[in-house]
């Protein structure tokens, strides 16, 4: 990997945010906000690996009460490198990029983001057609499993539209 110059690769790992107690937990979330402020500037790319809370398990729909700074700038981050970046380089249109994220949230089966990236995919030009023709072809490379997910995100998000 080539980066480019004056830039950093940087890893964080295991905050373990939720243990021992709230109030050490909330100091080391302000600590991670402030570095990740400190490094977006010159970061090519910012590794989060481990367990970044205690407890997930008991989130999975919600946001854990207490962590919103944090997960504010981690959102913050993404939109500007993903969107500001990643998706208005020029070697692929969006369109392209649509089918390929679609594509892999298919195969990830990650149906909460398909459900904005088939919308996002009609917006920058994929069909209703092609969208499901990909989930059909997909459903033999990903699994039925995944498809049949899919399909049903498809037709809620099609209703919708």
């Amino acid at each position: 990997m080539q980066l480019p110059p004056n830039k950093k690769i940087y890893f964080l790992s295991d905050f373990h945010l939720g243990a021992p107690d709230h109030e050490r937990s909330l100091e080391r979330e302000k600590t991670v906000v402030e570095f990740l402020e400190k490094v977006k500037g010159d970061a090519a790319e910012i590794f989060i690996v481990g367990d970044i809370f205690d407890f997930w398990y008991e989130y999975r729909k919600v946001v854990p009460k207490g962590y919103v700074r944090l997960l504010g700038k981690l959102a913050e981050i993404t939109d500007n490198v993903l969107y500001g970046d990643v998706w208005e380089r020029p070697e692929l249109s969006k369109r392209d990029r649509s089918l390929a994220t679609v594509s892999a949230l298919i195969a990830l089966n990650r149906p909460d983001q398909l459900r904005s990236h088939l919308a996002i995919a009609r917006q920058n030009g994929v069909t209703q057609e092609e969208l499901i023709e990909t989930i059909t072809h997909l459903a033999f490379y990903a699994g039925w499993p995944n498809a049949v997910s899919a399909i049903a995100v498809a037709r809620e998000v099609f209703e919708k539209n």
